[in-house]
């Protein structure tokens, strides 16, 4: 029907074709994505391994306001309870559920620092400040970390809903969008200072 020449043609056409339908570059992105996911994992992984050594160090070296500590106890525990898998990026309650544990984290941290400042001899002592110092790095991590992912998630969200990876990612692919990782509702008050 068709002539040899003509029939190499159509298939270097198809397989022409199918490299601008976005295939690698959704999988490019959704890579990057739970790269991204991995490294803001590792980072809060830092701040839960910190937590205790700071309580520690505190602990030891006043007679502590216990409700704080066991504030900040409570909130590691719970952060470090509530897990998220790359598979479960894209369901808004699994991540509301995981950003809500890590927030009630920083806010019990903040608070353990500002009524640290209370106390003198803590912010005298070495072991204190190397930790707050590795602390407040590791808090800056965390924020590079949570950036790259929400850039690595609107990168992935927008290929799979561009042209022609639109219809690549709803016939071949089903990649849902990702959730972005948003501020805590209640990380947005300031803590209290009383002196």
């Amino acid at each position: 029907m068709f002539s040899r020449p003509m029939q190499l043609l159509a298939v270097l056409f198809f397989f022409s074709s199918l490299s601008g339908c976005g295939y690698n570059s959704i999988q490019q992105s959704d890579e990057a994505v739970n790269r991204a996911w991995g490294d803001l994992e590792s980072q809060l992984q830092r701040r839960a391994d910190l937590v205790p050594n700071l309580v520690a160090t505190v602990k030891g070296a006043a007679d502590f306001e216990k409700e704080t500590l066991t504030a900040v106890v409570e909130a590691r525990a719970k952060a470090s309870s509530v897990s998220l898998t790359p598979e479960m990026l894209s369901d808004p309650a699994a991540m509301q559920r995981f950003q809500s544990a890590q927030g009630a984290l920083s806010q019990s941290l903040s608070r353990l620092l500002v009524t640290v400042e209370r106390y003198p001899e803590i912010k005298a002592n070495q072991n204190f400040r190397d930790l707050q110092n590795q602390l407040e790095g590791t808090e800056n991590r965390i924020a590079v970390a949570r950036q790259r992912y929400n850039g690595a998630v609107e990168s992935l969200n927008y290929s799979i809903r561009r042209f022609p990876n639109s219809l690549t990612n709803s016939m071949l692919l089903k990649l849902k969008p990702r959730e972005y990782f948003k501020a805590d509702e209640s990380s947005r008050a300031l803590p209290e200072v009383k002196f």
